[in-house]
Formats: C-alpha cells, structure tokens, sequence
C-alpha cells in the first residue's frame, strides 16, 4: 500500500497581471476574465525548471522528514524543460544529495504529474523503492508565444511535490484511470523544434474537456471504491476556470472543494495539480485522511487521475 506523506510547492516572486498583458497583445482583463478566470500568474525571470523543482522538492522532503538517502526514485513531470541531458530529475536528485536514487523525467503534456504519481505508486507497490520523489515543475514562459493572446494569457510557472511512501496499513493512493486519443496529438503542441513555442486548438481543447472526460474522473473514484458524492475534494489540471466548472458539474460532487488555482497562477501544466493540491492541505481546505480526486489532461491528447487521500 502507499500513501502520499508529504507535499510542497514553490513560484517565482514575481507576479504577472492580466494589465501587464495589455502592454504586449491586445487584450483586456476583461477579456482573460470572461474567457478564462485567470487574474494573475508567476513568471520566473532567473529561475530555472530545476530551480523550481528543486525547491517544490525541497519542501516536500523536509514535510516528509526523510533524509535525502531515503528516497529512492526522483521523477520529474515537465514539458517546458529545455534541459535533455542530464535530465532535470537527476539534477534534482543531485542538489538535494539524494544519492543512486532511480531519476527521470517524464513528458505527457498536462497530465505529466498525475502520470508520473501513478508511476511512482506502482514502483513502491513492486517493492522497487519505499519512498518516491514525484515532481511537476514548469516554466511555461520559456515557450510562450508573447505575440500569441490566445495562448499567452494562459501560461505560468511553478512547481509542485509530492513523497509518495509505502504503507503497510491504508491504501492512500487509488488505482489510476488514464490513457490518450493519438489521432488528435496535434491539438496541443510545442512547435519550431529548436526554439520551441507552445500552441494549441483552444476550442477543440475546450469540447474535449468539457464533454469527454467526465467518465474518466468518475471511473478514478469507482476504482477508489468511493462515489463522487464521497469526495472532499477536486483537483484537475489548472488549464482555464470555465473547463473546471463545466467538468466538475458533471461529477455530482456537493461536498467537494475545488481547486481554482489557476486564478491566480494560470496554467502551469504539468506542475498545476501539485500546486494546487499542495496550497488546498497548506490551508487545510481539506481534512487529513479525506479523499481527492486528481485529474490531469492536455498534449497527446492524454488524460490521467486517481484519488488519494490527503496528507
């Protein structure tokens, strides 16, 4: 069994408005607002991916109270990272002194973090380590199109993590629900190979999102062995606050607090779920031990959730 012991999440001090965003596109607030809920987002100016991983890491081991040797796999969650070799996981591991612990990165667009959490959860469950390192960290601002509204009202960075730890008395992590429709891999990409822009089909994206993906996030809480009605919170990607209202109205989940960080981080991509998970048990918006779905979606087209308990 596993569990999630420890969480932690780092952005860059400075803040980006939807004003400063008049001054490079034409837009307005009120048009980012109405489209997309978003007020705000972090924009790292010196940091780097691994610099925002590592803190998010950082904080999580120290919750965790583990020493650096105790962890055994590092995975890092990115789509931003220019960085190939090594990869930013190793580099985490390094700067943390996390010593011969297994590290990668690992790229499924959005749904980076959820993937990557699954993974580490069936590494402990196969006795391959005891305690995972499990990161989503972006800086979304290296590929933004500054001259594109569409997509650079959007983006943000930051970074997420989470301890995953074996338990030998409660099952702490669901059974994933994921996988991806390839024949609209094209929907969200990274083009221009070597000075790489993020680009995406906005209203396709939006009909994907809002009509498809409901039964993939009620087959996570069925697997869990809980209903919607059970859950005391939700966490999907941070991609636009109208995709996570028209979502969750599909899930019949009353009880449940719902992330909306992105309000005030924008779409962080893969780190999206770690930041706002961690923030909501930061706050304790929910309770020690009660049920969250995470649910993550975005370039593949991929989706991947599970629901854990929170920490």
């Amino acid at each position: 069994m596993t569990r999630i012991s420890a969480l932690g999440h780092h952005q860059p001090e400075h803040v980006m408005t939807n004003e400063d965003l008049t001054r490079l596109v034409d837009t307005s607030d009120e048009w980012i607002v109405r489209r997309t809920g978003i007020a705000t987002r972090r924009i790292a100016r010196e940091e780097s991916v691994a610099d925002l991983a590592t803190a998010a890491a950082g904080k999580a081991l120290a919750g965790a109270g583990l020493d650096p040797d105790a962890i055994g796999q590092v995975i890092v969650a990115t789509c931003s990272a220019i960085d190939r070799v090594p990869s930013i996981a190793a580099q985490v591991a390094g700067r943390l002194g996390i010593p011969a612990a297994v590290a990668f990165d690992l790229n499924n667009g959005c749904a980076g973090f959820t993937t990557a959490l699954a993974t580490a959860d069936h590494a402990v469950r196969a006795g391959a380590a005891r305690h995972a390192l499990v990161i989503g960290a972006e800086k979304m601002s290296d590929v933004t199109d500054w001259t594109d509204r569409s997509s650079c009202v959007l983006l943000g960075d930051g970074a997420g993590a989470a301890v995953v730890s074996a338990d030998g008395d409660e099952n702490g992590i669901g059974p994933v629900v994921w996988g991806s429709d390839p024949s609209r891999r094209d929907t969200v990409r990274m083009r221009d190979a070597w000075q790489p822009r993020f680009a995406q089909d906005g209203q396709s994206v939006f009909r994907w999102a809002t009509t498809e993906l409901a039964p993939y996030a009620r087959e996570a809480c069925r697997r869990a062995g809980i209903g919607t009605g059970d859950l005391a919170g939700i966490v999907t990607h941070q991609a636009n606050l109208r995709i996570i209202e028209a979502l969750v109205r599909q899930l019949d989940a009353p009880r449940a607090v719902v992330a909306q960080d992105v309000v005030e981080s924008g779409n962080t991509s893969a780190a999206s779920v770690p930041l706002a998970l961690a923030k909501l048990v930061e706050r304790r918006a929910v309770p020690a031990g009660a049920p969250v779905l995470l649910f993550a979606f975005g370039g593949g087209l991929s989706w991947a959730g599970q629901v854990v308990r929170c920490p």
